[in-house]
C-alpha cells in the first residue's frame, strides 16, 4: 500500500500501487477537503504548490535510522538520522524543524518530542545520545522513564517509546563493520 498526502489539507490517502503500471498518472480527490491533485507513479520528481518541480531524494541511512512499530495510531516507518541533532516528533502540516517526522494520529506525541544526537568520536565511531525535547509525556528508553534533563547513550536495537508510539533505534551499518 502506498500513502499520499493531500497538498491542501495534509489528509492521508492510501491505495494499492501494484494495480497500476509505472509512469501512470493518478488523479485523487481528497475526501476531507475535496481538493483534486495528481501523482505520477515511479517518479522521483514532484511539483510543489507553487508549480515548481522538486526532486524527491531517497533516504540516506548512512548515520543510522529508527523504525516506528505499527500500532493503532501509525504504520511501520523507517526514518533516517543525520549528523548532529535529529528532532523527532509527530508529523503535522505545519511541522518545521523536525528531522524525523512520524506520521501518526497519536495525540500523546508532541510535534517536537525528543532528540537523538549523532556525532563522531576521536576513533571515528558514531556515538548516539537521546534526550527529551522537553515533551509533556516524556520518553521511555529500555523501559525506563528519562528525567527532564537526562541524556543517555544509545546502543543498536534500543527500544524507545514516546507517547503511545514505539520505535527501534538502529545505528549506522558502518559502525557495526568497524567493531567486527
Amino acid at each position: 500500500m502506498k500513502r499520499v498526502f493531500c497538498p491542501k489539507c495534509d489528509h492521508q490517502i492510501s491505495f494499492d500501487e501494484t494495480k497500476y503500471p509505472e509512469e501512470k498518472v493518478l488523479v485523487f480527490v481528497c475526501p476531507q477537503c475535496s481538493a483534486q491533485f495528481k501523482i505520477k507513479l515511479g517518479r522521483k520528481i514532484v511539483k510543489t504548490e507553487s508549480g515548481k518541480e522538486k526532486e524527491v531524494k531517497e533516504p540516506n541511512f548512512t548515520y543510522g535510522y529508527i523504525t516506528v512499530i505499527e500500532n493503532t495510531f501509525t504504520f511501520k516507518q523507517e526514518l533516517p538520522l543525520v549528523l548532529g541533532d535529529n528532532i523527532i516528533g509527530r508529523r503535522n502540516k505545519d511541522t518545521e524543524g523536525v528531522d524525523a517526522a512520524i506520521i501518526t494520529g497519536d495525540p500523546s506525541m508532541g510535534r517536537k518530542h525528543c532528540v537523538i544526537h549523532v556525532k563522531e568520536n576521536k576513533q571515528k565511531e558514531l556515538v548516539y545520545t537521546l534526550r527529551d525535547f522537553p515533551s509533556l509525556t516524556g520518553i521511555f528508553w529500555r523501559n525506563t522513564c528519562l528525567g527532564k534533563k537526562e541524556q543517555v547513550q544509545m546502543a543498536d536495537g534500543d527500544i524507545i517509546t514516546i507517547g503511545a508510539t514505539t520505535f527501534i533505534f538502529y545505528e549506522s551499518p558502518l559502525n557495526k563493520k568497524e567493531r567486527s
